[in-house]
C-alpha cells in the first residue's frame, strides 16, 4: 500500500508474484502484480469423452461443467455400452451416464411392432407372453404402415409390409427428386414432365442441385448471393467491406456490413504538430485527426513580398494574395488601380487596336491575352480606294494581293447616273413593247459614265485643302483642329426617322453622350466609358449611328436578349456637335410649310 493524495487515480503495483487462484480452481497466477482478473490457466490437461473411446487435449479448467465424472464430452460415436439387461448394447450416440434401459424390455414394450395393436390384446387372442428382452414381440398381421423416407411433402409413402420387426423393406412406389432449394424437379426423359425414380433405389440424402442463382441481397445490402440452388436463409457476405475508414489512409478489413465502418483503430505515438510547429498534440494520436490550429502568421514561402495576413495552416496551398496593387491590363492600354495581387488577367474593357499581321487593319476583340489572330488570317474589309471612284475596295483583307475588279456598292448622294440610266430605258421603250429584250448594262456607254461622275462642289475641295494642310503640319486625321466636324453634324434620314418616333429616347441618348464627352474632355483620364442597359436591336442601332457623329467607340456586348452596348469616349477624338439631332428635327418641323387646306373647306368659306 502507499500514501497518495485524495482523488488521485494512480494505480498501484509492486513486484510480488500475484498468487490468485486461477478459474479453474487447481492452479496459481504466476505473472508479477497486475490489473484485472487474472488470464485463465495456460496449463492442458487430457479429457475422455462420456464412452471412453477417444481422448483430446484443452485448456485446464475449460469445459469442465459438461463432466459426468467419467467423461468431459461427446465424441458424436455410438455409445455402444451393454445396458442394464446385459444382453444389448447401446445405440445412442456418445452421452454423459447413464444410459436408457433396453428398449426391447418386457416391462417397456407395451404395442406390436407396427404400433397399431396393444399386446394386451394380443394375449387375449393366444400370443406368448413375454418374459425377457430376447422373447420376440408378437405381431399384430396388419399392414405396417410407417411412413418411409422416400416420398414427398405431397404424397407420403408407407410400408406395404405386414406388421414386423426391425427396418421397413425398400419402397416399391416412384417418387419425385428436387433439387436442395426446392425450385426444381428431375424430368422423364420418356415423359414432359417428372423424371420418376424407383423408391427401391432411391435415398433420402440423395439430392441434386438446380441451376438457378440466388438473387437475394446478402446481410451487408451491397452484394447479392449469386449462389447456385441456395439454401441459406441469412445470406451472410463473405466478402471483406475495403471501404475507406474515416481517416482517409486505411480501408475496413472487417466483413461486408451495413451501415458506416468503425472508426480507424491504428494510432501513432509520434506528435502532430502544426507547420511553424507552435501548436503540437501529444501521443498517442488516433489515425485520421487533423494538425492542431495555430493563431500565429503563416510562415510559408510566398510568391510575392506583400504582408501576410492569415494564420498558419496545414494545407500546402496558401491563400491567394488580396493585397491591393496597380496592374496593367493585358493589352498594355491602361494601369489599372485596386487589383488584388492574385489576379493576373485583367481587361480594361477597351478595344485591343494593335495593328494585325495584315499591316493594315487593327484588332477589334475587346482587351484580349495572346496574339490577336493566332491561326487565322484577317477578314475585315480592304480600305484602299479603288481606281475610279476613290471609295474603299470593301473586299476581305488582301494583304499579298491587289484589289478584286468588282463593281463598287457604295451609295452616292447624285441621282444622275440613274437619270441618264432612265433617259436611255425610255428610248428603248418601244423595243420593250414590241416584246423585244434589252441588256440593261449596255445601256449606259463610257461616255455617259464619265458624265455621271460627280463633280467636286465646294465643300469637296475644303476638304481637300484641309487635308493636305494637315498632312503638311503633321495633324492627327482624328483630331479636329479647325473645329469642322462639330460646326455641322450631318444625321442621315434613317437616323431622323427613327428620332421623329421615338424623340424621348433619342433626346436620352445624346444627352448622355454630350455629358460623357464633356468629361472626358475636362478630366485627367484619356478615356471614358459608359454602358446602357439591354436593349432591342432598332435602339441599339441609333446609338451606334449617334456614336458615329459624336466620335464616340460603340460595341455591343453579350447574346440576345441581354445584348448591350458600351459606348467610350476618347479625350481629343470625341467632340459635341453645335446642333443635336432634336434641335435639327425642331428647325425642319418650323421650316415646314403648312398644309394646304382642303377644296370643300375653300368652297363652303
Amino acid at each position: 500500500s502507499h500514501s497518495v493524495r485524495c482523488g488521485q487515480s494512480t494505480k498501484i503495483h509492486c513486484s510480488n508474484v500475484c498468487g490468485n487462484t486461477l478459474n479453474c480452481g487447481k492452479h496459481s497466477c504466476t505473472q508479477v502484480c497486475h490489473p484485472g482478473k487474472c488470464p485463465p490457466c495456460q496449463l492442458t490437461v487430457q479429457q475422455v469423452c462420456y464412452c471412453g473411446s477417444s481422448l483430446k487435449e484443452v485448456l485446464c479448467g475449460t469445459k469442465e461443467d459438461f463432466s459426468d465424472g467419467f467423461g468431459s464430452f461427446s465424441c458424436q460415436n455410438i455409445c455402444g455400452k451393454k445396458l442394464n439387461c446385459g444382453r444389448h448394447n447401446c445405440t445412442q450416440v456418445c452421452h454423459p451416464q447413464p444410459c436408457q434401459l433396453c428398449p426391447r424390455l418386457p416391462q417397456v414394450v407395451c404395442r406390436c411392432p407396427c404400433g397399431q395393436t396393444p399386446l394386451s390384446k394380443l394375449l387375449e387372442l393366444g400370443c406368448v407372453e413375454r418374459k425377457i428382452c430376447t422373447d420376440p414381440i408378437p405381431s399384430c398381421g396388419k399392414t405396417c404402415g410407417k411412413p418411409l423416407s422416400c416420398g414427398s411433402y405431397e404424397f407420403v409413402h408407407t410400408c406395404e409390409s405386414l406388421c414386423h420387426e426391425g427396418d421397413c423393406r425398400p419402397c416399391s412406389h416412384t417418387s419425385n427428386i428436387y433439387c436442395r432449394c426446392g425450385f426444381k424437379k428431375k424430368k422423364l426423359k420418356n415423359d414432359n414432365w417428372f423424371f420418376w425414380v424407383v423408391c427401391l433405389f432411391l435415398i433420402a440424402a440423395i439430392t441434386f442441385m438446380c441451376d438457378k442463382r440466388c438473387n437475394k441481397k446478402r446481410s451487408c445490402g451491397r452484394h447479392k448471393c449469386n449462389e447456385v440452388c441456395c439454401v441459406d436463409t441469412e445470406h451472410r457476405c463473405s466478402l471483406v467491406c475495403g471501404r475507406k475508414l474515416n481517416c482517409g489512409l486505411h480501408r475496413c478489413e472487417e466483413p461486408c456490413h451495413r451501415g458506416s465502418c468503425q472508426t480507424c483503430w491504428q494510432t501513432s505515438f509520434d506528435e502532430l504538430t502544426c507547420y511553424c510547429g507552435e501548436s503540437v498534440i501529444y501521443p498517442p494520436v488516433p489515425c485520421g485527426t487533423q494538425p492542431p490550429e495555430c493563431k500565429k502568421t503563416c510562415t510559408r514561402p510566398h510568391d510575392c513580398d506583400h504582408p501576410v495576413y492569415h494564420s498558419c495552416h496545414s494545407e500546402e496551398k496558401c491563400p491567394p494574395c488580396t493585397y491591393l496593387t496597380q496592374k496593367w491590363c493585358m493589352g498594355k492600354h491602361e494601369l489599372r488601380s485596386n487589383i488584388p495581387c492574385h489576379l493576373t488577367d485583367i481587361s480594361c474593357g477597351l478595344r485591343c487596336n494593335q495593328m494585325l499581321k495584315c499591316g493594315m487593319h487593327k484588332c477589334k476583340r475587346i482587351c484580349h491575352k495572346g496574339e490577336c489572330l493566332v491561326d487565322e488570317e484577317c477578314k475585315q474589309p480592304c480600305i484602299i480606294p479603288r481606281l475610279y471612284c476613290n471609295h474603299p475596295c470593301m473586299a476581305s483583307c488582301h494583304p499579298s494581293s491587289p484589289c478584286p475588279t468588282t463593281s463598287c456598292s457604295a451609295k452616292v448622294r447624285c441621282l444622275k447616273k440613274i437619270q441618264i440610266a432612265a433617259i436611255s430605258i425610255a428610248t428603248k421603250l418601244t423595243d420593250l413593247q414590241l416584246g423585244d429584250s434589252v441588256e440593261i448594262s449596255r445601256l449606259i456607254t463610257k461616255k455617259e459614265m464619265k458624265q455621271a461622275r460627280l463633280q467636286c462642289d465646294e465643300e469637296c475641295l475644303a476638304l481637300q485643302r484641309n487635308r493636305r494642310l494637315a498632312e503638311a503640319l503633321e495633324i492627327d486625321d482624328n483630331s479636329d483642329p479647325f473645329n469642322i466636324r462639330s460646326s455641322g453634324a450631318k444625321y442621315s434620314d434613317l437616323l431622323k426617322e427613327d428620332a421623329r418616333k421615338d424623340l424621348k429616347f433619342v433626346s436620352d441618348i445624346e444627352k448622355e453622350m454630350r455629358m460623357l464627352v464633356e468629361a472626358v474632355n475636362k478630366g485627367k483620364h484619356p478615356k471614358k466609358s459608359h454602358c446602357y442597359p439591354p436593349m432591342n436591336r432598332d435602339h441599339r442601332r441609333i446609338i451606334h449611328e449617334l456614336a458615329q457623329v459624336y466620335g464616340i467607340e460603340s460595341v455591343s456586348y453579350d447574346n440576345e436578349p441581354k445584348r448591350n452596348v458600351v459606348i467610350t469616349a476618347v479625350k481629343g477624338k470625341s467632340i459635341c456637335p453645335r446642333n443635336t439631332l432634336t434641335s435639327v428635327l425642331d428647325k425642319e418641323m418650323q421650316s415646314r410649310p403648312p398644309p394646304p387646306v382642303p377644296h370643300y373647306k375653300q368652297a363652303d368659306k
